[in-house]
């Protein structure tokens, strides 16, 4: 398992990257828009990190903007931890077997949601290409909200 990055949503992208890249020194890695879904996903490494982040090799802070304007209560401006893994589904299998309930199944063998005791959202991604599609997991459906 490799950490990979922690996402926070923010108001303000603009004001956002002049704190993380003019104040605190981070740097733009690259930057993701989304017309459908109304998003743009900007990713920023930390100045001794930016190098390795250019091959994918260093933790990121993934900056989430939605255009759509939403008051962020509750912590949920805090998005989630995220880790790369080397096979989603044994990963979720062993953890479904410890008694972790898998919020969002790998139905696409890439991508699973699961909540820590203090319900902080953990991202799982399949390191390199996803998995084939397999049961019991294309079947099954969310559980709670990640």
């Amino acid at each position: 398992m490799r950490y990979l990055h922690t996402m926070v949503r923010v108001n303000n992208l603009e004001a956002s990257l002049d704190f993380y890249c003019n104040k605190l020194g981070l740097s733009e890695i690259r930057r993701m828009e989304s017309e459908a879904g109304r998003f743009t996903l900007v990713y920023l490494a930390a100045p001794d990190d930016t190098h390795q982040a250019r091959e994918h090799d260093a933790p990121l802070l993934e900056l989430t903007y939605n255009w759509d304007s939403e008051e962020y209560t509750g912590g949920r401006n805090f998005g989630h931890l995220a880790f790369e893994v080397d096979d989603i589904y044994a990963v979720c299998q062993r953890l479904m077997e410890q008694g972790v309930t898998i919020n969002r199944p790998p139905r696409d063998g890439w991508m699973a949601f699961i909540r820590s005791p203090d319900q902080i959202s953990i991202e799982l991604l399949q390191k390199g290409a996803a998995l084939p599609a397999q049961e019991p997991w294309t079947s099954m459906v969310n559980t709670g909200v990640w």
